[in-house]
């Protein structure tokens, strides 16, 4: 009986030492992260000044994106996104171009109000972008004087729990024409919008919860001074990023 009490005291005891051998370990891994927290410079909680959302130099970017148009509604207009073969090694770019028609096919089903659009939708992400942090969109594009509509996709927040669409955020881009350009929208200015129209609600966009994003072009215009109506358009697209404002 005394070597069984002896025994179970001695495991009683090599418990409690483990016990607190794991405590000392815990308490000392809390303070150790509580020195290295105390140490973070502020540069270390701030995101990069520039974030790259997508990028248009390979025909493998161009996989993230489909395009679509009024075509699918009985209009006439076309679209289409490639990379040109320029064979030299030099970079390339994204052309997004195409031709607005105002005009409905005949004996078309639908009964849509207007014609007269094209656009490029990124696919969805696997999950979402995190633009916290950041103030402004960046496109640098090269364009043929018209006037495009950059949007933004976030989780849907407006709509009623019935609608499966995302919410929409746009704001028009002057795309120069023949000349390289960088357009930066702050995000303050994209709206909220409803198939095509800005809606009158007040809210602001969560920016850490983006879906995806398009860009499109209708025969309307948009700008005041920018080519509009029907005909063709192109514009050459390098790339989207995220700002951070100084």
């Amino acid at each position: 009986m005394r070597a069984y009490s002896m025994l179970s005291s001695f495991l009683l005891g090599e418990s409690s030492y483990r016990d607190m051998s794991r405590f000392r370990s815990l308490l000392q891994a809390s303070v150790n992260a509580t020195k290295k927290a105390l140490t973070w410079n502020v540069e270390e909680w701030v995101p990069p000044a520039e974030k790259y959302i997508f990028k248009f130099h390979s025909k493998e970017d161009l996989k993230q994106w489909h395009l679509y148009s009024d075509s699918e509604y009985g209009g006439l207009s076309s679209a289409s996104l490639e990379i040109p073969d320029r064979g030299n090694g030099s970079e390339c770019a994204g052309i997004f171009s195409g031709n607005l028609s105002v005009d409905l096919s005949e004996g078309s089903k639908w009964n849509i109000s207007r014609s007269g659009f094209c656009g490029m939708r990124s696919k969805k992400f696997d999950g979402f972008i995190d633009l916290d942090g950041y103030d402004a969109i960046a496109l640098r594009l090269r364009g043929d004087g018209r006037c495009y509509i950059s949007t933004i996709y976030t989780e849907n927040w407006v709509n009623s729990p019935g609608q499966a669409e995302d919410n929409s955020w746009q704001a028009f881009v002057f795309a120069p024409k023949d000349s390289w350009y960088t357009a930066k929208i702050p995000l303050a200015r994209y709206l909220p919008t409803w198939r095509g129209n800005v809606i009158d609600v007040e809210m602001e966009m969560n920016p850490g919860r983006v879906l995806g994003m398009s860009l499109s072009v209708n025969a309307e215009g948009g700008a005041v001074g920018a080519k509009s109506g029907a005909g063709d358009f192109r514009v050459e697209i390098d790339s989207i990023k995220a700002l951070r404002l100084p």
